[in-house]
């Protein structure tokens, strides 16, 4: 079993432990604004790929085959924001070079299966990863979901017309 540090202190120790997996606020923030622009996905869907390979995007596209990863700039080493760790340097060095290689090889697992790949870093603005994702998944089809307007003045003429709209709209509310 690997060895594990001792923590630094109880302050640490509880903010390292108050970490997410999921859910973090720039992936909630990306969801939302993806959602309230009619985009519909899953959020932390297992894909199972060949070779028994499993990986988990923050956003999934299911139909559409784009996986959409909110990468957080401790935890996959950003180059811009990244900091190393002063403290117990032998533990997080290679476990965070481990973090990074798994995402590569997530990408070229995700890719070999036929899935476009879109990685954001935490620090990027929303409207960047908005535009980031949407130039892959493509503009949303825009789809009529209210029903046409009826003109009114027309069902008095025809009583026909009138009974049938009557009757539709009481089965509807059954």
């Amino acid at each position: 079993m690997a060895e594990y540090p001792h923590p630094s202190s109880a302050g640490r120790s509880a903010n390292m432990r108050a970490n997410r997996r999921t859910d973090t606020k720039p992936e909630l923030a990306l969801r939302r604004a993806l959602h309230k622009l009619g985009y519909r996905f899953r959020k932390d869907y297992r894909l199972d790929l060949d070779g028994g390979r499993r990986v988990r995007p923050d956003i999934a596209f299911t139909a559409r085959r784009v996986a959409v990863f909110v990468d957080g700039c401790f935890w996959h080493a950003c180059p811009q924001h990244g900091s190393k760790p002063r403290a117990n340097d032998w533990y997080w060095t290679p476990k965070l070079a481990r973090n990074v290689e798994r995402d590569r090889v997530a990408d070229e697992t995700l890719a070999a299966a036929g899935w476009q790949v879109v990685r954001i870093w935490e620090h990027e603005s929303l409207e960047h990863a908005l535009a980031a994702v949407i130039a892959v998944v493509g503009a949303r089809p825009t789809v009529d979901l209210v029903a046409p307007p009826v003109d009114l003045v027309a069902l008095d003429d025809d009583p026909v017309a009138a009974d049938s709209l009557r009757a539709s709209r009481s089965a509807d509310k059954i």
